[in-house]
């Protein structure tokens, strides 16, 4: 997973490397589909690698405060999906989307939106993106799509453990199954040391995604 003009930086427990389910275990439960809402792009950025927090051709990083995004794609078996295509999309630090239809516009034009990477051979992915935030009508989230041979494409969102406006939000609620809902809530840990250089500190996150049906 290259990464155009920037470092990455994410630590081996992000990317630790996966196992398949042990022989006679219960199969992994799949990622809960959801809606993709009325903000994916209508075209890609011409910048559209895994590091959102700079755009290309500008010295300056977006507001927010720094997240590092890391998981794996799998199959209900543990094994790797190497190859996929994951894609987020998120709205800026002040709840704006860079879509036409976003009324709350203009978006940070130092904030990409969107990002894409490609699952490695151990199913790994990883982001550097913005810690979401709430705007009207919603809890804070992140956008997924995956995309990719011999499996069917799979939208979802990732939520943000213990925030309050969690069972406020439609979308949240509508996850039904407790364990479905907590495969989408994923907590949050500070990690400094990851963008020393920065006044506030960043953050990681471990998001692992399991897909129905692979073949």
């Amino acid at each position: 997973m290259r990464l155009n003009r920037r470092r990455l930086l994410v630590t081996g427990a992000a990317l630790a490397s996966c196992g398949t389910v042990p022989p006679g275990a219960a199969a992994l439960l799949p990622t809960p589909p959801q809606s993709s809402g009325p903000f994916y792009p209508l075209t890609l950025p011409l910048d559209s690698d895994n590091d959102l927090v700079q755009v290309g051709g500008s010295s300056e990083r977006s507001a927010g405060t720094i997240l590092h995004l890391a998981g794996r794609v799998l199959d209900r078996d543990g094994r790797p999906v190497p190859g996929a295509r994951v894609e987020i999309w998120q709205c800026d630090a002040f709840g704006v989307y860079h879509h036409p239809r976003d009324p709350r516009g203009p978006a940070d034009p130092n904030f990409q939106g969107f990002g894409a990477t490609t699952a490695a051979a151990d199913g790994s992915y990883r982001f550097r993106t913005i810690e979401p935030v709430p705007y009207p009508g919603r809890t804070p989230h992140i956008h997924f799509t995956l995309t990719g041979p011999g499996f069917e494409r799979l939208t979802t969102q990732m939520y943000l453990a213990g925030h309050p406006l969690n069972e406020r939000d439609g979308l949240y609620r509508r996850i039904g199954d407790p364990a479905a809902r907590a495969a989408v809530t994923v907590a949050l840990a500070p990690a400094p040391e990851l963008e020393p250089e920065t006044k506030q500190p960043a953050k990681r996150a471990m998001f692992d995604i399991v897909l129905g049906m692979v073949t």
